[in-house]
């Protein structure tokens, strides 16, 4: 899917959303060291490389001038839609990008079934807040993430 974004710098930037593959395992670690905020347990080539196997759908990738400027996984096991990983490249933020990362998200996961949403976002980061609140999510005071390492 290609979505052209207006860069007021540049006047159009063509952003184009896809699904990762194998050969993008790599390339997304990287990123993800530069424009995610905090690491997650899987963040290795084994483990991006389960999530693609898993279901090949799930990360998506926005990219422009062949180089990845955002992720997001969307994720469904059936029962819940999970939204996690969103990241736009510092440089490239507030120019749409992460918008159009879950516009294909959402469209994905309601495809599928999903009839609510949640995103993982870590509590110290308040730049995501304001992301995630713009696009219509809310904090939910109603649950706690529990985990086990």
């Amino acid at each position: 899917m290609n979505i052209s974004l207006i860069d007021e710098r540049k006047d159009t930037t063509v952003v184009t959303v896809r699904a990762a593959t194998h050969a993008d395992i790599d390339a997304v670690l990287a990123f993800w060291r530069v424009g995610a905020e905090g690491t997650s347990i899987s963040d290795d080539p084994d483990g991006v490389g389960a999530l693609i196997a898993r279901d090949p759908e799930a990360l998506l990738l926005a990219e422009a001038d062949g180089q990845i400027v955002g992720t997001v996984i969307a994720g469904w096991d059936g029962w819940r839609a999970h939204l996690y990983r969103l990241a736009v490249h510092p440089d490239q933020r507030r120019r749409g990008i992460g918008t159009a990362l879950l516009e294909a998200a959402e469209r994905r996961l309601s495809a599928l079934g999903a009839r609510r949403l949640d995103a993982m976002v870590l509590d110290r980061n308040e730049l995501a807040h304001h992301a995630w609140q713009a696009a219509g999510y809310k904090r939910d005071p109603d649950w706690t993430r529990w985990i086990k390492r």
